[in-house]
């Protein structure tokens, strides 16, 4: 991490001589929708992914910032933490959260964090879902697949080609991973976003929902109408797939093998 002064500190040094610090972009302390149950939502900043539609591109950067307050009186964001500081900022909702889920940004950017604060999670009982885009080879982090609770693996596009025009980046890292965490049992749900004309929605959906039915998983599906809210601004006026479409692909995802299709 050249990106920071105390780069060895924010690693732990070479030694484990200081604590292994995350750049954090944020934190929701609680939340019903990233993952099953009431969940505190941990926002790891830095994404190398550069999404068409992203919702939250001000995680993008690997910037970082030193904790302390803003003129305003409110807390700096991003900024440098321990595992530990993470999970005492959500521990007054203890009582409320069936567990944590890791985000971004996109939290595989910081393998051995995640690995940290998802172990220290699961021994405080909050057991910790990683919703990721794909890009970390997770095959090769088996202490990340056994800290962890359960996967969340976004689906841009099948195609490699379109996947690329709409990140930046290609796809090999997100099927390989899609093919290993499907058949380990450890996916928990793949997800797709729906936004028409950016790429082949009903071939992406045909070809996942077989990759599951081949790797047997009982993984769920959920498709996700794009939304203009929040995104940058040239893609405000990309409109979202009407009912028909998402029905359609609901319907395609299922006779393709999928074992449970969400829409939202």
């Amino acid at each position: 991490m050249a990106d920071t002064p105390d780069a060895t500190a924010a690693q732990g040094g070479p030694a484990g001589e200081a604590p292994l610090r995350g750049r954090i972009a944020k934190i929701l302390n609680t939340s019903a929708v990233d993952g099953p149950g009431n969940r505190a939502v941990i926002f790891l900043q830095g994404c190398s992914f550069d999404c068409a539609y992203c919702h939250n591109p001000e995680t993008r950067p690997a910037i970082t910032a030193k904790p302390g307050l803003r003129p305003d009186g409110k807390e700096a964001w991003p900024r440098w933490m321990t595992s530990g500081q993470v999970l005492s900022s959500v521990g007054r909702y203890r009582a409320f959260l069936r567990g944590i889920t890791v985000t971004g940004g996109e939290c595989g950017e910081q393998p051995e964090f995640l690995q940290e604060l998802l172990r220290d999670a699961r021994a405080a009982g909050l057991p910790g879902l990683v919703d990721t885009n794909g890009s970390l080879d997770y095959e090769a982090w088996p202490g990340i697949v056994a800290a962890a609770e359960g996967f969340m693996l976004d689906l841009k596009a099948w195609d490699t080609d379109e996947h690329r025009a709409l990140t930046g980046a290609g796809n090999a890292s997100v099927l390989k991973n899609l093919d290993f965490l499907a058949a380990s049992g450890a996916l928990y749900e793949l997800r797709t976003v729906i936004a028409p004309g950016l790429f082949d929605a009903e071939a992406t959906v045909r070809n996942a929902s077989e990759a599951l039915a081949r790797a047997g998983s009982k993984a769920r599906y959920k498709l996700i109408r794009f939304r203009p809210q929040g995104v940058r601004a040239a893609w405000r006026s990309l409109p979202p797939p009407d009912d028909a479409l998402m029905e359609r692909l609901s319907a395609l995802a299922a006779d393709s093998g999928a074992a449970e299709v969400v829409v939202v």
